[in-house]
């Protein structure tokens, strides 16, 4: 092409500048990340799922002793005026075999979403965490591990429902004077049936200084099309208060929790405990959860648990955790989510060593 003049030429390197100028002020990012977590587990008793008695004692690897394996892909791009344009992909794996495992049983079950952040709050459309289960995992004392935790009797109970929660939309609104109010709706995607597999669940949290309050809730109604091989739908209503305060290097932390499960439990779980960090590289938790079901007191459990976390570095974790549970009645809770999640009645203790890596 011949140009006549000079004026073109200018033209076209002024479009340009403003591309690239353009290009530079919407800087995007897109990270790989991941976690490795394996242990070691022993326990004095096993449940046979056939006879429903001790089978004896065990001594095995576990893929998740502390943490569920994981990879993930996150990204950001700022578009503009203050908001974001953000997406996250996560899928549970174990590192014993390589196969798909935790979270709803599919690839990128954890999480699957994209959403935009701004000003007037956050908006996210897809797979994701319920206001519910994020509430619960801020008010335990050892963040859910999933070896003698909080999350024990959550899974034991409700199995993945109202933690992975496909079909979703939810709003988190800005930090107001310390309180935030986050919100959760799941459609069931069953055609002539709205009722379906319909999910919702919202969440209050407040901090001042180093207390801090959570307020939560979850209805979830069973069907839909949101079908996974570890059950996502299971009909049930959840309700829950927590409280923490941080001291120094050690925060307590205090809750109860409801799970009513449609023509089964109804289980109130009250649980506390406290995490210590003794030195920058070396964490002491502990806890205690009594579970009791209301429709039948004679079903009751209490779950008891101390670990502890050596870091290494910034990326590698070693840490040991012993627990005990004691069942009564009709109520099965275990001791670990991997390896011992369902336990005999009676007294069952247990131990898990294991390392976490993340990159």
């Amino acid at each position: 092409m011949l140009w006549k003049g000079s004026k073109a030429p200018r033209l076209v390197v002024y479009t340009l500048g403003l591309m690239i100028g353009n290009a530079a002020q919407a800087q995007s990012s897109v990270t790989l990340f991941g976690v490795l977590d394996a242990g070691l587990l022993y326990t004095s008793k096993t449940l046979d799922p056939v006879s429903g008695q001790n089978a004896g004692k065990q001594f095995s690897m576990i893929d998740g002793g502390e943490y569920y394996s994981q990879f993930g892909i996150v990204g950001s791009e700022d578009i503009g005026g203050g908001y974001k344009a953000k997406f996250r992909l996560v899928s549970g794996i174990s590192i014993a075999n390589g196969v798909l495992a935790h979270c709803n049983g599919n690839l990128f079950g954890c999480e699957a979403w994209v959403g935009i952040a701004g000003p007037p709050g956050e908006i996210k459309l897809g797979l994701q965490f319920s206001p519910f289960f994020l509430a619960v995992y801020d008010s335990d004392p050892r963040s859910l591990s999933l070896f003698g935790s909080g999350a024990v009797p959550l899974v034991d109970t409700v199995l993945g429902t109202g933690i992975f929660n496909a079909n979703s939309m939810s709003y988190s609104s800005p930090v107001l004077s310390g309180l935030q109010a986050s919100v959760l709706y799941a459609f069931g995607g069953e055609a002539g049936n709205f009722q379906a597999g319909r999910q919702y669940s919202a969440r209050i949290k407040y901090q001042l200084g180093g207390l801090t309050i959570n307020a939560a809730f979850f209805d979830g109604n069973g069907g839909g099309t949101a079908q996974t091989p570890i059950p996502t739908t299971l009909q049930y209503e959840g309700r829950m208060l927590g409280v923490g305060y941080q001291f120094g290097s050690l925060t307590a932390k205090a809750s109860f929790v409801n799970y009513k499960v449609a023509g089964s439990f109804n289980n109130n779980v009250y649980g506390g405990g406290v995490t210590w960090y003794v030195m920058p590289t070396l964490d002491v938790n502990g806890g205690v959860w009594v579970t009791s079901d209301r429709n039948h007191t004679a079903n009751h459990s209490v779950l008891a648990a101390l670990g502890t976390d050596y870091f290494l570095s910034k990326a590698t974790t070693l840490y040991a955790q012993v627990g005990m549970v004691n069942n009564h009645g009709a109520m099965n809770t275990g001791l670990s989510l991997t390896g011992a999640m369902y336990e005999v009645v009676g007294t069952s203790i247990g131990a898990v060593l294991g390392v976490r890596h993340t990159f």
